[in-house]
């Protein structure tokens, strides 16, 4: 039985590429050689169910998969102002982590628009991860799916895990938040995405908070949170975690006293890696 972990420590800075530093999680024109070490990346437009509009997500195939044969899926959420190609792309220690965890493990990584570049795991957004999920698995044997992301993203893999733990095997957050209703920041966007202001649709608010909602992740969860991060503050991270370990012993949780709102490569491999093995029923 893996044992619930809290890693709370001074963090520890290594400069990003220079290219590749953004405040909050966004886009921004890196090419990354590792994505190259895929057998192939192939952009995938499909209709959504959800309201008829063309949808887009990323397959990264990893090399010498054997069609027919069992294979693991890294789903990877995008942050707020960036798309699909954040984590297929750029260089920045989350990106980079999530593709060297898909490459190492023979992993598929699969990157959704989720209705970008504003997405929070609206209704939309929620509804087009359900309908590629699904089309995953009719096109691939695929043995657990673990979602992740960051920021932006990392908040809606703690949303979409709530409200769909039976489709969730495991669960990465990178700098996210589980709580909707008190957070303060792009709301303009998550009133956009979410159908309404929390005045005019409060319960939208709440039912895509993660934190309302802890027995839901029985599954392992990874989450990494900043202590100083005030784009995204940690605090309702850090609770739901709290509750969670109350039922679950699978739980990774890092906090950096002194971490803002990013996480080393370090850190997030870490995670992958900790979510990785725990869901793996078989040493790989």
């Amino acid at each position: 039985m893996l044992l619930a972990m809290h890693i709370s420590l001074r963090k520890i800075f290594f400069p990003a590429a220079a290219c590749c530093i953004a405040a909050i999680f966004a886009e921004v024109n890196c090419t990354a050689e590792d994505s190259a070490k895929f057998a192939s990346t192939v952009d995938e437009t499909f209709v959504a169910d959800h309201d008829g509009t063309k949808q887009k997500y990323v397959v990264m195939t990893p090399p010498e998969m054997i069609e027919g044969k069992p294979v693991s899926v890294l789903i990877v959420l995008h942050g707020h102002g960036s798309d699909r190609w954040q984590f297929v792309k750029q260089s920045r220690g989350e990106c980079r982590a999530a593709r060297d965890a898909a490459l190492e493990h023979r992993m598929l990584l699969v990157s959704p628009d989720y209705r970008a570049r504003t997405s929070w795991m609206g209704p939309a957004a929620e509804a087009d991860l359900v309908q590629i999920i699904q089309t995953l698995k009719q096109k691939y044997n695929v043995q657990r799916i673990i979602l992740s992301g960051g920021s932006m993203g990392g908040t809606g893999a703690l949303t979409f895990s709530a409200r769909h733990p039976e489709m969730i095997d495991g669960v990465v957050s990178l700098n996210g938040t589980a709580n909707l209703v008190e957070y303060e920041r792009f709301q303009d966007a998550i009133a956009a995405s979410f159908g309404g202001t929390r005045e005019l649709v409060p319960d939208e608010y709440r039912k895509r908070s993660a934190e309302f909602y802890p027995t839901k992740f029985t599954m392992p969860l990874a989450a990494t949170t900043g202590g100083k991060d005030e784009v995204v503050p940690a605090a309702s991270v850090l609770r739901l975690v709290d509750q969670i370990q109350k039922h679950n012993s699978n739980v990774l949780s890092i906090h950096r006293k002194e971490g803002g709102h990013s996480t080393t490569y370090a850190d997030s491999k870490q995670a992958f890696e900790f979510v990785i093995q725990a869901t793996n029923p078989k040493s790989e």
